[in-house]
């Protein structure tokens, strides 16, 4: 089943996803000082002398600005993200080039890898563009930036591959996916022959990846690269080459690496890596003593969040969309700094820079630590302000969420993510049709959609059935329908004011860490030779002694704020089939979830979903992996 974005929706949420939306956007969107200062890195002469990355911020930051603002709608984001265009626009060499790099030295380091949020910033860009003449020269600036990178790159000429010293080519070759865009743009077949030289090259000099991923026999964390967030960018362009050329093994590149990921990489959290960016079959490590304290990078989380809505629009499966849910509630919604904190960090590291706080954290820690450990892709800028990868990125998470929610199919619509508010759309037939969403979820189980339309249709309506409810129970018009599977297909002729419920089993249950025993990583990186070597892992002793507890998409966490001993053991009393017996708790803070789960003895525990927890940083220390017995045994 292929399922596609619906461009011409128009969604208003409610409640905590909207909140988390506006703040960035409120935040960090609409500071116009901040696009200005980020443009500047190209008007700079030589910005980025010291083989930085100052000139991935303004390309990241507007991919996640247009998404935004295709559900905002807000009139003063949109001026401002013309005035920027329009900033980068004057940017552009006489050669088409647009770079933080000198031309004694592009093409090495982080400039491709920059390039290719130029690139993608302003593709996103033409999506929202309301000016015609505006957007011819954007398209026309897009031509010359690529032909620009032609003259020198391609068949016969510097490998792809070669064009960065950095990850054996694997950040270079990221720039796939712009380039296959702009084909599809324009269709000049120039840009597919480049395209078609980067997927030869195979994403790095020292082994194909793509062909790794389609012969299925390794894991992502055991290739010879595991930049987490680099690989994910590789198969998202691998991804646009295979819609664009229909080649069948490249497709099946993209969904067996996207698998092994599901299957060796997502923690309890959402999030990939326990290894600074680098992937380290996570699924088995997480409830590890950590061997270092910056884990499941924000950069990570918001790639693989981008990169499982592309895999549910082209498999229709609901695994992907149960993944980003996971991603969205948990490690990415954690990494909102809704209390604007700095990172003390940064302030030892550049003690005369400007101190600022980011609109996100960097790091996202499992067992007992605390948020705000550092800023992931830290620069500073001539100016004295510094800023960082995850806080750029930070907003396509946002912008992805309202896409998501609702997609459509051939013969119907498919109803992703259960947010209170209503949806605007087109039936199959173009008539137009809103659902409007009534529920507390995440906090309780029950959904209740109704359908308002000008007139009678048949259609399909498809509701994702998580894969953790595994007692689901729906109604139409309060009459009881079956469930099985994945997807509760409803296939009827619509009337104004029909109704669907959903009630999903939101039980509180215990995860257990996986027994390894001893592994092989490749995540130790050699930085001065560019060389990744191989790592002996041993299970560490106190893993098995602990326990994560699950409600519904949510991962709850243990706060010290809320009396709970960093690592002491807590006896909590965990029922023979996995579930625990909970009572709801009152937080002072904001929160989306606040238990209390039974202790031995009588006693009981407060814990909250884990975004909400460890919000002031360094003041709290937070788990989500909970110690549940002593060692001492």
């Amino acid at each position: 089943m292929r399922l596609e974005k619906i461009r011409d929706q128009r969604s208003s949420y409610h409640g905590y996803v909207d909140d988390m939306i506006r703040f960035v956007e409120k935040k960090q969107l609409l500071d116009r000082a901040l696009w200005k200062r980020f443009a500047d890195q190209f008007h700079a002469e030589d910005a980025d002398s010291d083989g930085g990355w100052r000139g991935e911020y303004w390309g990241k930051m507007m991919r996640g600005a247009c998404l935004t603002y295709a559900y905002t709608r807000t009139e003063e984001l949109y001026h401002i993200l013309e005035e920027t265009i329009r900033d980068m626009l004057s940017a552009q060499e006489t050669d088409g080039r647009i770079s933080t790099y000198g031309t004694d030295h592009e093409r090495t380091g982080w400039d491709l890898w920059c390039r290719k949020y130029v690139l993608l910033g302003m593709e996103y860009f033409l999506e929202i563009c309301e000016d015609e003449e505006l957007g011819r020269q954007v398209l026309q600036c897009l031509c010359g930036q690529a032909d620009a990178l032609l003259m020198h790159v391609g068949e016969g000429k510097q490998k792809i591959t070669e064009a960065s010293g950095m990850y054996r080519g694997l950040n270079s070759s990221s720039i796939l996916e712009p380039v296959v865009r702009l084909y599809r743009l324009t269709g000049k077949e120039r840009y597919l022959k480049l395209a078609e030289h980067i997927v030869d090259c195979g994403g790095t000099s020292v082994c194909n990846i793509f062909r790794l991923a389609y012969e299925n026999g390794l894991y992502p964390y055991q290739y010879p690269v595991t930049k987490a967030y680099e690989l994910m960018s590789c198969f998202e362009g691998l991804l646009e080459y295979y819609e664009a050329t229909g080649i069948s093994w490249c497709r099946e590149a993209v969904v067996r690496f996207a698998e092994k990921l599901l299957e060796s990489d997502v923690t309890v959290t959402g999030s990939c890596g326990c290894t600074h960016e680098f992937l380290d079959h996570s699924f088995h490590t997480q409830a590890d003593d950590p061997e270092t304290e910056l884990m499941q990078e924000t950069c990570v989380t918001v790639t693989w969040m981008r990169f499982l809505s592309r895999m549910i629009m082209l498999t229709g499966e609901t695994k992907y969309a149960d993944a980003f849910e996971k991603a969205m509630y948990n490690a990415y919604f954690g990494a909102i700094n809704t209390e604007g904190k700095t990172c003390g960090a940064v302030q030892e590291k550049y003690p005369e820079a400007e101190a600022e706080a980011l609109p996100f954290d960097s790091y996202s820690p499992l067992t007992a630590s605390h948020r705000g450990r550092g800023t992931g892709g830290l620069l500073i800028m001539a100016d004295g302000h510094y800023y960082g990868c995850c806080a750029c990125i930070g907003a396509l998470g946002n912008g992805l969420i309202p896409q998501m929610a609702i997609l459509k199919q051939e013969k119907g619509l498919m109803l992703n993510l259960y947010i209170p508010g209503e949806v605007r759309v087109s039936t199959p037939a173009g008539k137009p049709l809103k659902l409007l969403i009534e529920t507390a979820y995440p906090a309780e189980g029950r959904v209740r959609l109704t359908v308002f339309l000008s007139e009678p249709e048949k259609f399909v309506l498809m509701l994702r059935n998580p894969e953790w409810s595994s007692s689901t129970a729906a109604q139409v018009n309060n009459a009881d329908i079956p469930v099985s599977g994945n997807v509760i297909s409803i296939e009827r002729c619509w009337n104004q004011g029909d109704t669907v419920e959903l009630n999903l089993d939101m039980r509180t249950r215990a995860v257990s860490p996986v027994s390894y025993g001893t592994d092989v990583l490749m995540n130790r990186e050699i930085w001065e030779l560019d060389y990744i070597v191989p790592v002996f892992r041993r299970q560490s002793e106190q893993a098995r002694h602990r326990r994560a507890f699950t409600r519904g998409p949510v991962t709850l966490a243990a706060d010290t704020r809320l009396g709970w001993e960093a690592e002491k053991p807590v006896p909590v009393v965990i029922g023979e089939d996995g579930t625990v017996q909970t009572r709801t708790a009152e937080v002072s803070w904001p929160h989306m979830v606040a238990i209390s789960l039974p202790l031995e003895g009588g006693k009981w525990m407060t814990v909250t979903d884990y975004a909400s927890a460890g919000k002031r940083w360094e003041e709290d220390c937070i788990a989500a992996w909970i110690t549940v017995a002593s060692g001492e045994e």
